[in-house]
């Protein structure tokens, strides 16, 4: 899977939160729109919209965070499904740091071959 799949394929499941997401379709999203928060971080900037850079964003960055909550958590959710995890274990990251890497190593490792109880 290219990033072009990757990115027509989690907007075209904007809010889906069933079935599974593999390695290749997580990992491009998130460069996808870590290179787009990045342009449209840079925007705001350069048209002087960025009204404090600690507190919060401009209307582009805002936008953009806006638009693409639902595919994160969607994309996020189907990845654990793929590692036949439930979406609930997103939930850890409400643990500082230790939550973070447990997902971070669960989002890189290959999902179960074949079938499992998520599709």
């Amino acid at each position: 899977m290219n990033m072009t799949t990757a990115v027509k394929t989690v907007f075209s499941k904007y809010v889906t939160f069933s079935g599974r997401a593999p390695r290749s379709e997580f990992w491009w999203w998130v460069l996808f729109t870590v290179i787009v928060s990045i342009i449209a971080y840079a925007l705001d900037n350069a048209f002087g919209w960025d009204y404090d850079s600690m507190q919060s964003a401009g209307p582009l960055s805002g936008l953009w965070s806006l638009a693409t909550i639902l595919p994160n958590l969607a994309v996020t959710v189907r990845r654990l499904h793929d590692t036949d995890r439930s979406g609930w274990w997103i939930f850890l990251t409400l643990i500082p740091l230790i939550g973070a890497l447990v997902l971070l190593y669960w989002y890189l490792k290959p999902g179960t071959p074949g079938t499992n109880r998520f599709g």
